[in-house]
This record gives C-alpha cells, sequence and structure tokens, in this order.
C-alpha cells in the first residue's frame, strides 16, 4: 500500500478545438484494468460516430499495466503521447479516452502528437491532480485534567481534531500523515508526560489538491 500517489481529483472531461477537429478527453479514475477497458467501451458508445477515440491508461501501484492505442490513428501519434502526459504528471489509476471529431485540416504527425498531448495535458490542468496520502485514524485517551492541555496542542501544532468523545475519560480522533504516526506519538507523550493512551485505527487516504 502506497504512502502516497497521485491521481485525478475527480473524473470528467475537457474539449479543444485544433484546426477544425475537435479532441475530447474524457478522464476516468479506476482500480483495475477491467474497469478501465468498461470505461472506455462506454465512450467509444457515446462517440461511435467519431472518427478516432484514443486510449492510454496507467494502473497499479508501480504502473504494473500501462496501455496506449492509436484507433486508427498513424501508429504513435495518439496513444503513447497520451501516456506519457500521464507518466509525466507521476498519475496513477487513471484512465484517458481522448475523442477526435476530424474538422478536414490534417495535422501530420508532429501536430497529432501535440494535439493528443495537448488534450489530455490541459484536461488534467481543468479536472485537477490531487496528492492522495495514506493517514491513519488514531484516537488518544486521556484523562481530563490534561484534556486542555492536549486540545491546545494539537491545534497549536496544527493536528487536525475530527471528533472528540466524552465519558469516564476524553478521546481525541485525529486523522495522521502515515510517514508522521511515530513522529506525533512521541510528541503527544513529551507533552503529557505519559499520561496518555493511543488506539490505532484503519489506514485511509486523504486527498490534498496539486497547483497546475
Amino acid at each position: 500500500m502506497l504512502t502516497h500517489y497521485y491521481t485525478i481529483e475527480k473524473d470528467g472531461q475537457f474539449e479543444l478545438e485544433i484546426k477544425k477537429s475537435r479532441f475530447i478527453c474524457h478522464l476516468k479514475h479506476v482500480s483495475n484494468e477491467l474497469e478501465a477497458q468498461q470505461f472506455v467501451q462506454s465512450i467509444k458508445k457515446e462517440h461511435s460516430k467519431a472518427n478516432h477515440n484514443c486510449v492510454a491508461y496507467l494502473i497499479g501501484d508501480h504502473n504494473e499495466v500501462q496501455r496506449a492505442y492509436d484507433d486508427g490513428e498513424p501508429s504513435g501519434t495518439a496513444g503513447v503521447p497520451m501516456l506519457e502526459v500521464l507518466k509525466k504528471r507521476e498519475l496513477k489509476n487513471v484512465v484517458v479516452v481522448v475523442t477526435r471529431y476530424f474538422g478536414g485540416i490534417k495535422l501530420g504527425a508532429g501536430g497529432l502528437i501535440r494535439a493528443y498531448g495537448k488534450a489530455v495535458s490541459q484536461g488534467l490542468n481543468e479536472i485537477g491532480v490531487v496528492e492522495r496520502r495514506l493517514h491513519t485514524q488514531v484516537t488518544i485517551v486521556v484523562a481530563y485534567p490534561v484534556s486542555g492541555k492536549l486540545e491546545n496542542s494539537l491545534r497549536e501544532a496544527n493536528y487536525a481534531i475530527k471528533d472528540t468523545l466524552y465519558s469516564d475519560v476524553v478521546s481525541f480522533l485525529c486523522l495522521i500523515d502515515h510517514e508522521q504516526l511515530i513522529t506525533f506519538q512521541a510528541e503527544v507523550i513529551e507533552w503529557l508526560n505519559g499520561q496518555v493512551t493511543f488506539k490505532l485505527g484503519e489506514d485511509v487516504y486523504c486527498d490534498k489538491k496539486v497547483l497546475s
């Protein structure tokens, strides 16, 4: 399980016109190749009258699955430049289909490479990219007399408190970046001179938007 990776903020599409040809970039987050293929087929069905529906996707923690299809465009002028944009942005688990409606003006091999790359690059800028970081749910259990000190210390250190539960003790639920977990626990122990109990919950991913 990766501690962090980059992916698209949401599914979506972006359209631009280049020399009278329409290029429609469709982007989707997927978990496996079957989902990617199903998405590709749905776009091909939706745009069955288009001249081309070119495809690229990267799937897996270490990009185990990489595919690029030109769908009738000259070899290497569509799928590969689309895939290269995904790689350059270091994205994972993303499929992109660029639909082209030919406008009557040929672009040549170099023009096609630039056009398909531009469609994906601008599509990503429009839809947004996030860094997805692994966080651990940590419950900090303390006695009432030190709860105020702990709450103030957490806020001063910019740790987010997601929930607070009051019973015979006080429990603070925090989401902590997986890579900061040991440091976080050490800080809390130091603040309270060891008068604390930790309960570790499940790991979850949290997204932070990346500026293009």
